[in-house]
């Protein structure tokens, strides 16, 4: 018998429907939520895009971070991952950053990253994403509801790949070369 408590553990609140959906965290051989919308800006103006729109049919590669302009996100893993961004578009695969921050904020965390065109910054302003994927986390004062740190692989909407971070940590496990490596010719 499930204990009460961890069911209300596995309950997450879809904030932009206001319904309940029991989620577990994401794994290799998930399908992503394709009706899912993200923010993103295209050619300078402001979009909304189903996940399906980003993943379907493509090779992506998934940069998750707690927050835009942390210290962590701004020194050191995003930085990493721009400075391979070459080598995975030679490899046919396309670059995201994801966060849970409004649009605004990933355009211009971009901007002061001097991040190139083809990163594109995903927007999951409300959390829906993150919570859908089980991977959100609850920083209280710091920021509230954010994405845990990862490093994932997606092949036509379905992951291939995903390394994940305990709470908001770095470790090398969430580092963009190590999932360059790890991605199958």
């Amino acid at each position: 018998m499930v204990h009460i408590s961890m069911l209300r553990m596995l309950t997450r609140l879809d904030r932009t429907h206001g319904r309940r959906f029991l989620s577990s965290v994401i794994r290799v051989g998930s399908s992503l939520p394709l009706e899912t919308k993200l923010e993103t800006f295209v050619n300078g103006e402001k979009m909304e895009r189903s996940v399906g729109e980003i993943f379907k049919g493509k090779n992506v590669a998934v940069c998750g971070v707690p927050g835009a302009f942390t210290p962590t996100c701004s020194d050191k893993h995003v930085p990493e991952y721009i400075k391979c961004l070459e080598t995975y578009k030679t490899k046919g695969i396309e670059t995201t950053c994801f966060a849970v921050n409004d649009a605004f904020v990933m355009k211009a965390w971009k901007k002061s990253l001097a991040a190139p065109e083809e990163l594109i910054m995903l927007s999951d302003g409300n959390g829906t994403f993150a919570s859908q994927l089980g991977i959100s986390m609850d920083t209280g004062g710091f920021g509230g509801l954010r994405s845990r740190r990862f490093a994932m692989y997606v092949e036509d909407g379905v992951v291939k790949v995903l390394n994940l971070e305990e709470g908001g940590a770095f470790t090398d496990k969430s580092s963009m070369l190590k999932l360059l490596d790890q991605i199958k010719e």
